[in-house]
């Protein structure tokens, strides 16, 4: 029988980082997301037209929350449930912006900015706070990048029907390292000509030196 040394397989270059990684943001018009990375060595596809960088972000990064809710069936003579169903099954994203541009200005005030313009003299910008909140959906994709000897990895998120829940506060003082900055968590709805409300996605050139060590298959061309 062998011991513990010739069970265990950890291997450290599976261990991934987000080194760096960008979020963007599209109207629900533009295109979706079909490919992130093209050609070889593979490297990152261009984004379809309307795709705009968040900018930099808080040092939290882009953080993802599932949150599940399951209904169980009790039956007599068990002391556990004999049967469990998750009934609910939603993801999430939040993220702090620290750009203050056009693109971060209409999310965080959920106004749409097409056609907005600032005064002709001044420069000045004003946005009047709708009556009712416009339920806004957008395509976001997150990607972030970690390095290997062998190229890039990448590792995106993305929701093609996402909407902002929640928006988080805004403060304006010079007290601390914060800038002014926008809180925003987006969740995702099922898009109805896509089939799905998330996906993950993996690639770039250090990733595909890594599919045997991480057990991958790959397709035959």
């Amino acid at each position: 029988m062998p011991n513990y040394a010739g069970l265990k397989n950890k291997l450290n270059e599976l261990i991934r980082r987000a080194r760096d990684g960008s979020v963007f943001i599209a109207p629900r018009s533009a295109d979706p997301i079909v490919a992130l990375t093209t050609g070889t060595p593979p490297v990152l596809s261009p984004l379809p037209t309307g795709y705009e960088d968040l900018g930099w972000t808080s040092t939290d990064g882009v953080t993802f929350g599932r949150e599940t809710e399951s209904s169980q069936i009790r039956s007599f003579g068990s002391v556990e449930p004999t049967r469990e169903d998750i009934i609910n099954d939603t993801l999430t994203m939040t993220v702090t912006a620290q750009e203050t541009k056009l693109l971060t200005i209409g999310l965080s005030t959920g106004v749409d900015t097409t056609g907005l313009e600032a005064a002709a003299v001044t420069g000045e910008l004003s946005i009047a706070k709708a009556a009712l909140p416009n339920p806004r959906h957008y395509h976001v994709l997150g990607v972030f990048v970690d390095e290997t000897s062998d190229g890039e990895i990448y590792m995106a998120r993305y929701m093609p029907n996402a909407k902002i829940t929640e928006f988080g506060e805004t403060a304006y003082t010079s007290d601390g390292d914060d800038p002014v900055q926008y809180a925003l968590t987006f969740t995702g709805f099922e898009a109805s000509d896509l089939g799905y409300s998330h996906r993950w996605i993996f690639g770039g050139a250090g990733w595909l030196a890594l599919l045997d060590a991480m057990g991958i298959d790959q397709e035959t061309p």
